[in-house]
């Protein structure tokens, strides 16, 4: 038996759904000059909606036993302030790499801005989604089972593994994509396509193994199967960008942002 927990509200998945819209129309608007500043305030909206929302949705409290016994300060709320001092100072130091960074680059570098900035982003999807796996009660997304005559265990849902082993990949092809694509847009990297023998068929046997163990970890949610889809993960997003041109690389990465 086990406790499952409680859904989330309307308004959050509401709030969530509006973010996306806005990431979506953020990307076409940033598909050409004219609309381009127009993208920017869409996504821009749209990112204060999903961050407020989640922490609005997720402020970290203590409970009383542990907020004495920790000798943290206590408010009216319980609020846990050094999990927040921890979040507010993320925010602010990363808002203000992020600032300075951009005011700084010049316009003709702005592609490679734009993919290692990406490449970050993909780079996060990955320990969020190690966290939820090694944490999955603290993430709302697994029920603890008490058989009679064997100790207890935590099931991840299966619905939440499918969201775990995709977010997982779809971060780790970005991150590597992103990067390859950095290093030729700067020049640290050649331009020319690096073409491997049997690229082909090692890409696709990559991307089938993915989505095999991705559909077989519904089943067994054992270590080796999770760890295995983000290094393959890790790979066929370096495998697949390298054959490509750096003079392409533009349309790469506007498809990883996608």
């Amino acid at each position: 038996m086990g406790e499952v927990p409680h859904a989330q509200p309307a308004w959050v998945l509401l709030a969530y759904l509006i973010a996306g819209v806005c990431f979506i129309l953020a990307l076409r608007g940033l598909s050409g000059p004219e609309s381009s500043r127009r993208g920017n305030y869409t996504g821009m909206i749209g990112m204060a909606i999903a961050v407020v929302t989640t922490l609005v949705t997720h402020i970290p409290q203590l409970p009383l036993q542990e907020a004495l016994a920790s000798g943290r300060v206590i408010n009216p709320f319980m609020l846990d302030i050094g999990a927040l001092a921890e979040i507010g100072g993320a925010i602010f130091i990363g808002g203000g790499i992020g600032l300075v960074t951009a005011r700084k680059i010049q316009m003709t570098a702005m592609p490679q801005l734009v993919a290692a900035f990406h490449s970050l982003v993909g780079m996060a999807a990955v320990p969020v989604g190690a966290a939820a796996y090694l944490n999955p009660e603290a993430f709302g997304i697994a029920v603890r089972v008490t058989p009679i005559a064997t100790p207890s265990f935590i099931s991840i849902f299966p619905q939440s593994r499918i969201e775990m082993g995709l977010g997982v990949a779809i971060g780790a092809i970005t991150f590597s994509g992103s990067v390859i694509a950095f290093l030729k847009l700067n020049g640290n990297m050649s331009g020319k396509p690096i073409l491997l023998p049997l690229r082909h068929v090692i890409n696709l046997g990559t991307l089938v193994a993915i989505l095999g163990l991705i559909a077989y970890f519904t089943q067994d949610q054992a270590p080796w199967v999770f760890w295995t889809v983000t290094a393959l993960s890790f790979a066929i997003g370096f495998l697949l960008i390298i054959p490509i041109g750096g003079a392409d690389m533009p349309v790469v990465v506007s498809m990883l942002n996608s």
